[in-house]
């Protein structure tokens, strides 16, 4: 099974490694077509999201798996040495139970969050789109999509709402208290934006602020919780009114620096501002975090947050680990079957063509006036002799040769019951 998957995530990497190793959305097209074109690689995806990025290819390469390193080591201005350090590589039954493992957040930083299962099924999408997919992989991505469906429809899994936004509002209320008389801003608009607003608006929090370079994606979010849509340029004049912020964006570059947060403080007369910065690229400079009165976290300082509110998530983790190891097994059994695919569809072509042969002659039999019970024995007769006389030549051949093994083969394909 020449699967092969390589990365980094929240397990193997820090941020500061991770937010170097981004493929941007934008040159999805070009890099799919790239990797593609290396050596030995068949087919390929690339996921590339807050706490991972990796790249799952079919190949036919002996050295697949040092093409893929010197790849992404060349795109992201690494040294291959240097990178390998940080890398997971999963090969054949490993790189399936790495994907299944993933859709169903089992991977996770938060353990069965489910909006990885959907960022997995954009990847799929872009690579279908961009005709890197081939039947294997899309295949996988398929069954991936499936053994998460049935991990959460037979586990506890998700039911718990924890999510990175879930920490980070939970993390709010246990600085402010009751959060009525506070506001937070967001920054950005996606999904992970829209849990956190969910999350503040559910605790009661006294104003909402999003912000995001598309205004109009900012407004429509703002409308459903009765918040306010600014747009980026705005930061810098709005941020004073923050006492809890949380940003999530694309951006290749920090969006607040440590300048504009001083100057929001002194508005403040030194009020302290809770900061979560979820984005990888981090959207807020890390000396910001330096500053008096700021508390900044990344994704990674959530970890212990997030442990609170997982026990439930692991005893259903159990379980599904289980439905994993044996959806493992069904993929490899899809995968040993193609071997036998050309040769039953060249078996049925041949008889296909037998048959209509024979077929041809019992109609031409009855347009001569013959008795039908006559030609329903000639069909019969005629047919059976054709179709089996390749395969009792070979039997009678491999007698001769005595070759059993062959011999006990035709029982099983055949499902054949030995006389007593």
């Amino acid at each position: 099974m020449p699967l092969l998957t390589i990365g980094i995530n929240h397990n193997t990497a820090p941020v500061e490694i991770r937010e170097r190793i981004v493929f941007a959305s934008e040159h999805l097209a070009a890099t799919l077509q790239e990797l593609t074109a290396l050596p030995g690689i068949e087919e390929a995806s690339v996921l590339s999201t807050c706490n991972r990025t990796e790249v799952s290819c079919w190949h036919n390469s002996d050295n697949a798996a040092q093409t893929l390193i010197d790849w992404i080591a060349q795109r992201h201005d690494f040294h291959p040495d240097h990178l390998s350090e940080y890398l997971f590589i999963h090969h054949d039954d490993d790189a399936v139970r790495h994907m299944l493992r993933v859709a169903c957040g089992l991977d996770s930083l938060v353990l069965g969050e489910p909006q990885i299962l959907g960022q997995l099924k954009t990847t799929w999408q872009a690579a279908k789109e961009h005709n890197s997919l081939g039947r294997h992989l899309d295949r996988l991505y398929q069954h991936a999509f499936t053994t998460a469906k049935q991990i959460r429809t037979e586990t506890a899994i998700g039911s718990s709402p924890v999510s990175v936004a879930f920490a980070a509002v939970g993390l709010a209320k246990k600085i402010y208290g009751d959060l009525k008389k506070h506001t937070a801003l967001l920054i950005g608009a996606g999904e992970t934006i829209e849990l956190a607003a969910r999350h503040l608006d559910s605790q009661g929090i006294g104003k909402l602020i999003i912000a995001n370079r598309t205004v109009e994606r900012a407004a429509k979010l703002a409308d459903e919780f009765k918040g306010e849509a600014i747009a980026l340029p705005e930061l810098p004049e709005r941020l004073a009114d923050a006492d809890v912020l949380v940003s999530s964006t694309a951006s290749p570059l920090p969006i607040l620096g440590k300048g504009t947060v001083e100057s929001a403080l002194k508005r403040r007369k030194r009020r302290p501002i809770f900061m979560v910065d979820i984005a990888v690229p981090r959207d807020i400079e890390p000396e910001v975090g330096e500053l008096e009165d700021i508390y900044l976290y990344t994704v990674d300082d959530l970890h212990d947050v997030i442990e609170e509110n997982m026990q439930s998530r692991r005893q259903a983790a159990e379980k599904a680990e289980e439905l994993v190891d044996a959806q493992v097994d069904t993929f490899r059994g899809w995968l040993n079957s193609q071997d036998a695919v050309e040769t039953i569809r060249r078996f049925r072509s041949d008889a296909k063509i037998v048959g209509e042969a024979v077929a041809s002659q019992a109609r031409r039999m009855l347009q001569q006036g013959r008795d039908p019970n006559e030609v329903i024995d000639f069909l019969t007769h005629t047919l059976t002799n054709k179709l089996l006389h390749a395969p009792t030549s070979s039997l009678n051949q491999a007698a001769r040769a005595g070759r059993s093994d062959l011999l006990e083969a035709a029982l099983e394909i055949f499902q054949l019951k030995p006389h007593n």
